[in-house]
């Protein structure tokens, strides 16, 4: 049977891995040109969390009905300009796969650096509340829960959509969470009235408005505004976090963001500058940018 496009049917007992490739290749090529069998390969791979290889290897696999129609439907919103994850429904994180939508921000690499500078300090302290700001699909409180020595994470975000997105991935990511993971709705820490506080870590907007339209159309067209921008040339989220941290922290409690390399040192003396922290330093991703402000707040600060 047809599908909406007229170029996906209905399986039947000879349809198999790759069938469904030629037909994903039929409603990707308008899009992706010479590229669209790759595209299509990758896509299916994703789709079944396996390695781009697969639909290669598997190509003789029959597939069912269900999967052929979610990898048609996945096609066409690829081609539609969707970026993969979101085509997928899914991102992987570490260890962990998660469910994404146009709701949250894609996880992406270099968050995975943040979360082992925040693991790397929890291992030398005794557990504690951790608060991850603006958690999104919940990536970052979800492998710090897993993989941290924490007596229990809170993650907050503003957008109720990414809270329910966050929500789906907690119980997907139950069986291997090592300590508890609560999710509230509020402005960075607005929501969380514990005190002290072992740890905040945070991804937060960080683009200026005024950037919009240098960003890519996959970004720019596709994430969530409210996760991607932030006032006072990017920076307002940034500053307004430090301050608040800064009370909310225990003595030695670590705050650790992710930043704009562009604007890394700018961050790194709103810290310095607070009076609340010491120790504060800009460390490097993966490709040697400058994308990370760790600190740890003073002994005796106000």
């Amino acid at each position: 049977m047809a599908d909406e496009g007229g170029v996906a049917r209905r399986p039947s007992r000879s349809d198999t891995v790759g069938a469904l490739v030629n037909a994903m290749v039929a409603v990707l090529e308008r899009a992706f040109g010479d590229t669209a069998r790759s595209e299509a390969r990758e896509l299916l791979a994703s789709l079944h969390d396996m390695p781009r290889h697969w639909p290669i290897v598997e190509h003789a696999q029959r597939v069912s009905t269900e999967e052929w129609m979610r990898a048609i439907r996945a096609a066409k919103f690829r081609a539609q300009g969707a970026p993969l994850q979101y085509a997928t429904g899914q991102a992987s994180f570490r260890h962990l796969t998660l469910d994404v939508d146009e709701r949250v921000l894609i996880p992406r690499p270099e968050t995975e650096r943040l979360v082992d500078l925040v693991l790397d300090e929890l291992r030398i302290d005794s557990p504690g509340v951790v608060v991850d700001v603006g958690t999104g699909s919940g990536a970052i409180a979800l492998s710090i829960a897993s993989e941290g020595n924490v007596e229990r994470v809170i993650g907050t975000d503003v957008s109720l959509d990414a809270l329910a997105v966050a929500r789906t991935n907690v119980a997907r990511c139950a069986p291997v969470l090592r300590a508890p993971v609560e999710l509230r709705a509020g402005s960075l820490l607005g929501p969380v009235h514990e005190r002290p506080l072992r740890a905040v870590v945070s991804n937060p907007p960080y683009i200026s408005w005024e950037e919009r339209d240098a960003l890519s159309p996959s970004v720019r067209d596709w994430e969530p505004a409210v996760a991607l921008f932030s006032e006072e040339g990017g920076m307002a989220a940034t500053a307004r976090l430090v301050r608040d941290a800064g009370q909310a922290l225990a003595p030695r409690g670590l705050l650790a963001l992710e930043v704009d390399s562009r604007r890394a040192s700018v961050a790194a003396e709103l810290v310095a500058t607070d009076g609340a922290y010491d120790m504060v330093q800009v460390l490097l991703d993966l490709t040697g940018r400058e994308r990370f402000v760790v600190a740890r707040r003073r002994e005796g600060a106000a």
